[in-house]
């Protein structure tokens, strides 16, 4: 289904896979929000065609629930009855989820199995593409790019500073196609909200599609030191009364970034433990409240990225479960100038041809650290915040780049 233009748009109440009682309900909520509404403007809300939206009105109208208060433009106007209010508030104290008509567990697990990331077609051009902005050797992109052609997981570790980070977040970009993603998950009458409109970007659907299901990029989801083991679970409102989605499951069909892992307020063995069944079976068990356990797909491709030493994050077995290890390490001069060359360009910079022979020196030799990626940006943005302190226009040239260095590191 990856690719897939349109999802044909449900003709009957039975074609939606859910409960009808739980359809029923939801239009029942709305109406009582609303007091009154024309039928298709119900349907918009619910995001149904307004013939399987009027096969709900005449059951909740035969119950007596609801009834036609006129005819605008060939289109009922229906009101809730007293007796479809007390129906209503009894279904809201079970749940107050009153957003679009919620898919079946069934047909979101086989979406998310037929858009999986390990069925798309990285190409060389994609990835060179991705990360035209980074200086990245030869080697470095064909062993990202053999990454996300496996679709599992990658660990990005080395020196502070050398730019894991950059490359991590980069790496979504590479996916250029949409998938679909379900305003929300019916089980057994609970609902799961699963789209998230910080992290789902929405793209141009086609008409006529089942409205259930949002057409957007694949999503990014990056985590850091504000990670915690509850994130990765079911989050039940107590007021709301249904649940989100944890993060893992808003990241199917995407990429899912733990920077700066071993920094988190989760401790990495149990992040770890919590996924060696996900990350291996690539399926994920979640559990509602009173037990029921839920079977999902894990289909995130897992970007782990690190300043620490991965041996001592996880043990021999995790780590084989980790099929793709790049360490990022620090530039040779000829990377660290070709950085500098690119930053002065796009920022309309000029600058002497043997500074950056200086500025290694200087950064090497005087201040005894390692040419790490970050350096460039770093220390220009030093010259430009001094020179609009100043009021002057900003250069590069011996002063101001050793005045940065001064700004920038430790002293002895």
């Amino acid at each position: 289904m990856t690719g897939e233009t349109t999802i044909p748009a449900p003709q009957t109440v039975d074609e939606l896979g859910i409960l009808r009682s739980s359809l029923e309900q939801l239009a029942l909520k709305l109406l009582f929000l609303a007091s009154e509404l024309p039928l298709d403007k119900l349907a918009r809300q619910l995001r149904l065609r307004l013939d399987v939206v009027n096969e709900v009105f005449q059951s909740l109208r035969k119950a007596e629930l609801c009834e036609v208060k006129g005819v605008v433009g060939g289109v009922y106007r229906i009101a809730i009855t007293q007796q479809g209010k007390t129906r209503a508030l009894e279904s809201l104290a079970l749940n107050q989820y009153t957003g679009p008509a919620p898919i079946s567990l069934k047909d979101y697990v086989a979406r998310v199995r037929a858009q999986s990331v390990m069925n798309f077609p990285a190409t060389q051009a994609l990835v060179e593409q991705a990360f035209s902005h980074l200086v990245l050797s030869n080697r470095i992109l064909k062993q990202l790019g053999s990454a996300v052609v496996s679709g599992t997981s990658i660990f990005l570790y080395g020196p502070t500073g050398t730019g894991k980070t950059s490359i991590a977040e980069a790496i979504p970009s590479i996916y250029n196609d949409r998938i679909w993603i379900p305003y929300a998950v019916e089980v057994d009458s609970q609902i799961i909200a699963v789209f998230d409109p910080i992290i789902h970007k929405v793209e141009e659907g086609p008409e006529g599609s089942d409205g259930r299901w949002v057409s957007c990029r694949r999503p990014r989801v990056v985590v850091g030191g504000e990670l915690s083991i509850e994130m990765l679970d079911l989050q039940f409102h107590p007021v709301s009364k249904f649940y989100a989605a944890p993060l893992q499951m808003k990241a199917n069909n995407g990429a899912l970034i733990v920077d700066d892992f071993g920094r988190q307020r989760i401790r990495p063995e149990e992040l770890l433990n919590r996924w060696t069944i996900p990350l291996d079976r690539r399926v994920d068990f979640l559990t509602l409240l009173g037990g029921k356990k839920l079977e999902i797909p894990f289909d995130a491709f897992v970007v782990f990225s690190t300043n620490l030493d991965p041996a001592k994050l996880a043990d021999d077995a995790f780590l084989r479960r980790i099929q793709n290890k790049i360490k990022i390490d620090n530039l040779d001069r000829d990377e660290f100038r070709q950085i500098f060359e690119r930053l002065s360009k796009r920022l309309d910079l000029k600058f002497e041809p043997n500074l950056v022979d200086y500025l290694e020196d200087l950064v090497t030799t005087e201040w005894k650290q390692p040419l790490r990626p970050c350096l460039p940006v770093d220390l220009v943005n030093h010259v430009l915040w001094t020179a609009q302190f100043e009021g002057e226009t900003p250069r590069l040239d011996q002063e101001t780049l050793a005045e940065a260095c001064r700004a920038y590191f430790l002293g002895p």
